[in-house]
């Protein structure tokens, strides 16, 4: 169906609705012309495209999709689908040579404020068809550069603060001459100079003239900061040095209203009282404190008597916004007249900070729908929330599971799940030692409490799991994030299994190991790294990897006292074995913008779990990796694919796992029309085993030959954008299958292609 609707409206003729005597504009194409020297990366393509005014219409797949719609409908007529089809689609562009012209302008503009002053750009049409191309030749010529910076500091009183911090002007002698980097550098001593006091400063002080009279290609920059200017009680413009001001006192309002503020004015504030903690005045509501003012307190960078820095107002704002307890965080300052001290030739300044807050507490039923393979389920989740438990901000989640699921087996009916999960995110940093301000306020440290308990039933074992974690959060830096928990303790435990079953899983040593009671002691960390918010970057990276280990403590424990291992020839830790191991794993996607209805993402996912010490058979069945499903190989149903070309037995237990897990997926994304998007991928990879095991030797990764084992899968999705949640349909069909025979993996060449080697699967949010 998705293929149907491209072609058909990319099979209309473009030129249908194009007025007798204009054309279509079908490309806008850039022509730089080689220099001597090699071009600085700002003088591309890609960085002159965007001063192109006219650009035609957008292009899936090379096809003008959203035109082809649009010249479906009947130009002449309103009613569905005529109006709808011309409302989700896209009308021609027509070509414009006034466009044109002025484009070839701003070009040559942008050029210029790159340093390249003689540079020209001319602009040539060719038409064919009905259909226009436009050339734009560049010829960029020879760049100038900085022959020399000189200061021109007019107001004494920021002129050795200028001074001291030329060593970090980002403009620098030899430098090619860059409009933007000046720019760049007005903000950085603007902040500069206002972290420091300067309250009244800003980048209009700060400006530059450029002598260009110089021979070979050079300028002179004259970097000046002016004094402040203001208009004197005659209305005439006066000249004086700007003021340092420093906070005289700051006032928090907890519990900020902006509509009772705007409805009934100084009434609704007579009502609140003012109470003093710690240099900070907190006016509220009598008796309204939903959060302690000793936590607020911690979250001020603004304090009384320190100087005005612009940073710190930011970082304010920021933290309480971290909070999670507030819709609406606004700082500001009254000013609060001259300082008293005749000794301090500075202004005072009055810190406002107003808080509105969110609904503290919240309840939720969730209603879902479940897929993992052929099996279909439902779950119904109850979840509470607490914003502030203890009125300090902590946030206090907990959630009440239960679940059905069909199984699509004979001999295993179905499965239920009942579970709790429960979390508890502190503001503060609970460790046994001190640590430092600065670290606290740069980093901004959570502690993370969690706990959860889930009981698995099926007609053949009943399975619990049992789990408490400690662990911290921490920023390091405006993209990257840290989680650490040196405390992560899990019980598995089977009550009851069937003797059947318990034979199936006999069958295979690996499942036998892996499938069993276990107790897991130990820690990890995990790291994410995610530029998206990078202004007006057309590509970002989102990377997470992880870090896990366990059971060496209690190993080494137990071999330092000499204890004996149980008849199973393992330690055992509260009457079960415990687990040993090491895993690592590290998760990768780059993202690219073609344009406003397209991009592309690449991700690639590589994970290794060695067991060893007292399990050195077999990872934990909950640590292991499985492959297909709709996140990684959607050409194959969840845990079918692997390990290896390792083919499973018909009558054997369905559940493929392993310690090795590669994948790699290119997925082009595109929108369509109204809610839905569509998309084409490639999946390609696979899972092995760590060791050779008895009955399953094709599974065993090996260097030499793991390329003959990846499967490759492709496809087709729709993506259905409902603003709250993007529902999520593909369609893998299989390309190569190393569980094939030899000779016959590459599917579609085989001439036996039928429907297990398709799958379709359901899933919430993008894959990826």
């Amino acid at each position: 169906m998705l293929l149907f609707i491209i072609l058909t409206a990319a099979s209309c003729n473009p030129t249908k609705y194009v007025p007798s005597g204009d054309v279509l504009l079908n490309k806008n194409s850039l022509i730089i012309e080689k220099t001597d020297e090699p071009l600085p990366s700002t003088v591309t393509k890609g960085a002159m495209k965007p001063y192109i005014k006219q650009q035609p219409n957008k292009k899936i797949f090379g096809a003008r999709f959203h035109l082809g719609l649009y010249n479906l409908s009947n130009i002449e007529k309103e009613k569905w689908p005529h109006g709808w089809l011309r409302k989700i689609g896209e009308e021609p562009v027509i070509f414009d040579p006034v466009s044109a012209t002025r484009s070839a302008e701003q070009i040559k503009s942008y050029l210029w404020s790159k340093g390249f002053f003689n540079a020209s750009v001319t602009d040539t049409v060719r038409t064919e068809k009905g259909e226009a191309v436009v050339y734009f030749d560049v010829v960029p010529g020879k760049p100038y550069t900085i022959a020399d910076i000189r200061y021109d500091i007019q107001d004494s009183m920021v002129y050795g603060l200028v001074m001291i911090d030329t060593i970090n002007c980002m403009i620098k002698k030899g430098m090619i001459y860059d409009v933007d980097k000046m720019q760049n550098e007005r903000q950085r001593l603007e902040r500069n100079i206002r972290d420091i006091g300067f309250y009244g400063f800003s980048t209009e002080d700060i400006y530059f003239r450029v002598d260009s009279s110089l021979m070979n290609h050079q300028v002179i920059v004259y970097y000046v900061v002016s004094r402040k200017s203001s208009l004197d009680s005659q209305g005439r413009l006066v000249y004086t040095n700007h003021n340092m001001y420093r906070i005289r006192d700051v006032y928090v309002y907890p519990e900020f209203d902006p509509k009772l503020t705007l409805t009934e004015g100084d009434k609704y504030t007579r009502t609140f009282d003012t109470t003093y903690h710690k240099g900070i005045y907190y006016v509220a509501p009598p008796g309204r404190f939903l959060i302690k003012p000793e936590v607020i307190n911690h979250s001020l960078y603004v304090s009384p008597g320190a100087l005005f820095s612009l940073t710190k107002s930011e970082q304010t704002q920021a933290r309480l916004l971290d909070m999670k307890n507030h819709r609406l965080v606004n700082v500001t300052y009254l000013d609060a007249g001259r300082n008293p001290n005749p000794d301090r030739n500075e202004s005072l300044l009055d810190c406002i900070v107003q808080l509105t807050p969110m609904q503290r507490q919240s309840f939720t039923v969730e209603l879902e729908g479940t897929s993992t393979g052929p099996n279909l389920g439902g779950a119904l989740n109850f979840l509470y929330q607490n914003k502030s438990l203890f009125g300090g901000a902590e946030l206090f989640n907990i959630k009440l599971k239960g679940a059905y699921e069909r199984v699509n087996k004979t001999e295993f009916k179905n499965t239920y799940q009942a579970g709790v999960e429960t979390s508890l995110r502190l503001p503060k940093l609970l460790v046994p030692f001190h640590v430092r301000e600065s670290i606290i306020r740069n980093r901004d440290p959570k502690t993370v409490l969690q706990a959860g308990y889930n009981r698995q039933s099926v007609p053949v074992y009943t399975r619990t799991i049992a789990n408490v974690t400690a662990g911290y959060a921490w920023k390091g830096s405006i993209w990257t994030k840290h989680n650490f928990n040196p405390l992560s303790f899990d019980v598995v435990r089977l009550p009851y299994v069937d003797s059947a079953f318990q034979a199936v899983v006999d069958a295979t040593s690996y499942l036998a190991y892996s499938f069993r009671p276990v107790m897991v002691l130990g820690g990890m960390y995990d790291f994410s790294f995610n530029n998206q918010m990078k202004q007006n970057s057309r590509r970002y990276w989102v990377i997470r990897c992880g870090f896990d280990v366990a059971g060496n403590l209690l190993n080494l424990t137990y071999n330092l006292t000499g204890a004996e291992k149980a008849a199973d020839s393992t330690y055992h830790f509260l009457g079960q074995p415990f687990a040993q191991f090491v895993k690592g794993e590290i998760d990768a996607s780059y993202h690219y913008k073609f344009n406003e209805a397209s991009n592309i993402v690449y991700r690639f996912f590589a994970g290794v779990g060695w067991p060893y010490g007292n399990t050195r058979k077999a990872m934990p069945f909950e640590e292991q990796y499985f492959a297909g499903g709709a996140n990684d190989i959607r050409a194959w149903v969840v845990r079918t694919l692997g390990p290896g070309s390792y083919v499973l037995p018909e009558d054997a237990f369905i559940n493929q796992t392993a310690d090795i897990k590669l994948i790699g997926n290119i997925e082009y994304r595109f929108k369509l029309f109204w809610i839905l998007e569509g998309a084409t991928f490639i999946d390609i990879g696979n899972i092995w085993t760590f060791r050779d095991v008895p009955g399953r030797h094709e599974g065993q990764f090996k260097f030499n030959s793991f390329i003959d084992d990846l499967a490759v899968g492709t496809g087709v999705g729709l993506r259905f954008d409902i603003k709250f949640v993007l529902l999520r349909a593909d369609v893998g069909f299989k390309l190569r299958d190393p569980q094939a025979i030899p000779g016959r993996r590459w599917r579609p060449l085989t001439g036996d292609y039928n429907k297990k080697d398709v799958n379709i699967v359901i899933g919430i949010g993008y894959p990826f």
